[in-house]
């Protein structure tokens, strides 16, 4: 492996992040790390563009992570681009604003591909044992679970269009959102979950770690953080009681109010609500009564992918995610289901 320091950004859907670390053994050793909230992926779901305004946004960020980048003397710098980026139909703009101006060269990774280096960066270097272990991603456009053995390829995934941001846009138009709206969003996770996921990979599922914004945010929530402390939240386990609790009350809460709740960045405050409850109906689909909430996720499994062979594709072989009708992950036959549709790039 590699110990010179590389540096890794995440274009996401509402942000973008940067990580500069070094890999030591099967652990990435974190120099820098940055988010900034850019909402890359507003009104995509609608227009299929990403427009002028996000760009810049992103733009922004990545000159401003492009100087701590140079002065960590970061050998390499890896770019990845996913959910916003691969459902949008103007993308090269953005791939040519950030090649332009920063020298940085994006690379939209395949649904499988972010799967992939998300179970990887999520389970790397922690202690889990070998059991069917799911790791959740709620984005901004997209939500992805991915089923898999610590120290293995993942056995399933799917990556959804469900996200906070789109199910924000797409349900939740009062302020603060009624009831009606939030039932409704709840209800389209739970069709969602029940067209995505077989039945014999929702049951083989013992644990679950969640990884981005939504369950680090919920993670230092509950623990009342000002300042934020990612040590305290790597690790946090969650009960769903608790998730669900800490729905209720935030989406009974005005946005403004919302925005100062002790725990919460106020630039997620818009978001959070819809997160929150895919996160809630995403545990109850699978029958789980605590997550345990992860600061290590794309990033470190991108860090770890470009330090080994610097290829961020996975393998030539056939994945076991969505289309197949059977599944040999875990040794489980899973049957998938026939409503099943194809997974959107």
């Amino acid at each position: 492996m590699d110990a010179r320091p590389i540096a890794v950004i995440d274009l996401g859907t509402n942000s973008t992040r940067l990580l500069v670390g070094a890999v030591r053994g099967d652990r990435v050793e974190e120099l820098e790390r940055r988010t900034a909230v850019t909402r890359l992926g507003d009104g995509v779901d609608k227009s299929g563009r990403l427009s002028a305004e996000a760009v810049e946004r992103v733009s922004a960020a990545v000159g401003e992570y492009r100087k701590i980048i140079d002065r960590l003397g970061a050998e390499r710098i890896v770019a990845v681009a996913t959910s916003a980026v691969r459902d949008s139909r103007n993308a090269n703009d953005l791939v040519h604003v950030l090649r332009a101006r920063h020298g940085v060269q994006v690379q939209t990774i395949s649904g499988d591909d972010e799967a992939r280096l998300t179970f990887s960066g999520a389970t790397a270097g922690a202690e889990l044992g070998q059991a069917p272990t799911l790791v959740i991603d709620i984005g901004g456009g997209s939500t992805e679970y991915v089923v898999g053995e610590p120290g293995g390829e993942p056995g399933f995934h799917v990556s959804t269009r469900m996200g906070s941001v789109r199910h924000t846009e797409r349900h939740l138009h009062s302020d603060p959102p009624s009831a009606v709206e939030v039932a409704a969003l709840a209800a389209d996770a739970d069709r969602i979950l029940d067209s995505e996921i077989p039945p014999g990979v929702r049951d083989a599922v013992r644990r679950a770690i969640a990884v981005a914004g939504t369950a680090t945010s919920l993670a230092a929530i509950d623990l009342e953080l000002d300042p934020y402390d990612s040590e305290r939240v790597h690790r946090y386990r969650l009960g769903r009681a608790a998730v669900e609790r800490d729905l209720a009350r935030l989406a009974e809460l005005p946005l403004e109010t919302r925005s100062g709740v002790r725990g919460l960045h106020p630039d997620r405050a818009p978001t959070i609500v819809a997160g929150v409850a895919i996160l809630a109906r995403s545990l109850r689909h699978f029958g789980l009564e605590e997550v345990t909430v992860s600061e290590a996720d794309i990033l470190q499994g991108a860090l770890l992918a470009a330090a080994s062979d610097g290829n961020l594709a996975g393998p030539a072989r056939p994945f076991k995610g969505g289309r197949a009708k059977e599944s040999e992950a875990f040794g489980l036959s899973v049957q998938t289901p026939s409503t099943e549709r194809d997974r959107p790039l």
